[in-house]
């Protein structure tokens, strides 16, 4: 069982990898329509994010969809691997997919990653190596009905903040749904570690059971928040804090909850490994939040440690950009890239004011 749950997970890191690339590509290219198209106006709200209809039209396109179908292979590996391994280990194995999607993205969505970049996602994957090495190769368990409830009162509570803050902090949501996203695939980890009617299978007690529960709403608003936060967002961004919420998280929960543990002696590496795990996925949120170029057509981001674009003419604007602009993703530029292609068609005022500067 222990060889199946790393196949398993291995699978699932694979799939959500590969997955994440495929809605981002979709959502750039719903994106791109609606720039050329000249409906940019109906694809964000009042808060500067996408609209309801723009994430609606991203389900639709074909690379999202299969995207999709990825996500669906990725929860049945995710899922084995939760059965048969401590949280501990299968979400540490799950988390990898940071690596399949920085890999994929410098293919699929002309990603150029920095060494930055690739230093701080090395150092997430790698502390949450840490993390599993210091867990025990077993599954606890005691614990108790009462459990199983109190799982799903809190997905309902992260549910609730995470739609709140997607459509209410505009172009801000990318860390906040991938976040939440996060958290609530680590909600599934549990509640598919915890469910009831499995062994033996037994269908009403499976379905009567909160954890089940948990599995639907969780999956449902995680994928939805998800999507969202790769409209507006870096993918690496967005996939960093995401991957520490679904591993740390169900990992926390395991140990106090559920009778997970670290080897003997190795507590102190599963600190060490959590710590390096949120350095490295603000890292990454911070280099890859800052002006996403859903369109590719961006100047290049700075070298070293610095934050931010070059200007067209390669000279570094020492600027630090302070977030995306929601208005990048529909196709107007920021102020400090004004005159550059992306103004939306027709927009002669802002052409003029740009002449006469």
């Amino acid at each position: 069982m222990f060889v199946i749950g790393i196949i398993a997970a291995c699978l699932a890191a694979v799939a959500y990898g590969m997955s994440t690339v495929l809605r981002a590509l979709g959502a750039r290219r719903v994106a791109t329509t609606a720039r050329d198209e000249g409906t940019e106006q109906d694809h964000t709200n009042s808060a500067g994010g996408p609209s309801l209809q723009s994430t609606m039209s991203t389900f639709v396109d074909p690379a999202f969809i299969l995207g999709t179908m990825m996500v669906v292979i990725g929860f049945a590996g995710g899922a084995l691997a939760a059965r048969f391994l401590p949280l501990f280990l299968s979400q540490t194995i799950v988390s990898a997919n940071l690596v399949v999607t920085a890999l994929l993205g410098t293919i699929m969505l002309n990603i150029a990653l920095q060494t930055r970049d690739w230093i701080a996602i090395w150092l997430v994957v790698l502390s949450l190596c840490l993390l599993g090495l210091s867990a025990e190769h077993h599954t606890g368990g005691g614990e108790s009905a009462v459990f199983h409830w109190e799982l799903f009162v809190a997905t309902l509570g992260i549910c609730a903040f995470a739609l709140f803050g997607v459509y209410r902090l505009g172009k801000h949501a990318a860390i906040v749904g991938g976040a939440t996203a996060g958290l609530l695939f680590g909600m599934i980890a549990i509640a598919v570690r915890v469910l009831d009617g499995i062994a033996p299978f037994h269908f009403v007690t499976l379905i009567t059971d909160p954890a089940a529960w948990t599995i639907a709403i969780a999956g449902a608003v995680g994928f939805f928040v998800q999507t969202i936060a790769l409209q507006v967002g870096a993918v690496n961004g967005v996939t960093a804090v995401l991957v520490v919420g679904e591993t740390a998280g169900p990992s926390l929960v395991g140990v106090l909850f559920l009778n997970d543990t670290a080897k003997p002696g190795l507590g102190w590496l599963a600190i060490v490994g959590f710590v390096g795990a949120v350095i490295g996925a603000v890292l990454v949120a911070w280099y890859g939040s800052g002006d996403p170029d859903h369109f590719g057509e961006a100047p290049p981001l700075k070298g070293g440690w610095r934050r931010g674009r070059v200007e067209e003419s390669g000279a570094d604007t020492g600027e630090i950009d302070t977030g995306f602009s929601g208005s990048d993703l529909f196709g107007w530029t920021s102020s400090s890239r004004s005159g550059r292609k992306g103004r939306p068609a027709g927009d002669t005022e802002g052409a003029a004011d740009d002449t006469g500067s």
